[in-house]
């Protein structure tokens, strides 16, 4: 007997990875700061930036971008991909974000805990729902099965937790 799915919507969805920012990412990235001894990126750019912005001159603001190490871009792209991972295997494919709105990753045929190899493909597949100027992550909005474009490339869909 097929068990009753519910699929996750676009906002559930967005509202769960905002959340894992702030729970994931952006410990990741203080931690990844403070081990770079502020090398990772130029801080006083942005402020100096922000403030240029804040005063009316985007132009100003637009024309010096701040300077990024890409040793430690790197090394904090790779360790929210491998925290994120270390949640999916430990939760049964939920993040932080996805177990406080009781939804997760299953196979999107099987309705099962996803492996480690779609876990990988679809954190990899976010490249594309990013460069297709974020149209791979509205496909969810639109589609019955709310399934976005890195569930697509990973065999995955995102429904709630029964």
């Amino acid at each position: 007997m097929k068990k009753s799915v519910v699929y996750a919507g676009f906002w559930v969805r967005f509202l769960a990875s905002f959340l894992d920012t702030l729970f994931l990412a952006l410990p990741v990235g203080i931690v990844i700061y403070f081990l770079s001894d502020g090398n990772w990126f130029d801080f006083s750019q942005y402020q100096q930036n922000m403030a240029y912005a804040m005063s009316g001159n985007a132009q100003k603001a637009l024309a010096n971008q701040p300077q990024t190490s890409l040793k430690w871009e790197l090394l904090f792209e790779v360790s929210v991909l491998l925290v994120t991972v270390l949640f999916w295997k430990r939760w049964r494919g939920a993040t932080p974000g996805k177990k406080f709105l009781h939804v997760k990753i299953v196979d999107a045929k099987t309705y099962e805990d996803i492996d480690n190899k779609q876990a990988i493909i679809r954190s990899l597949g976010y490249i594309a729902s990013t460069l297709t100027f974020l149209a791979g992550f509205f496909m969810a909005a639109f589609r019955e099965d709310k399934r976005a474009l890195h569930d697509f490339i990973a065999g995955t869909a995102v429904i709630y937790d029964s």
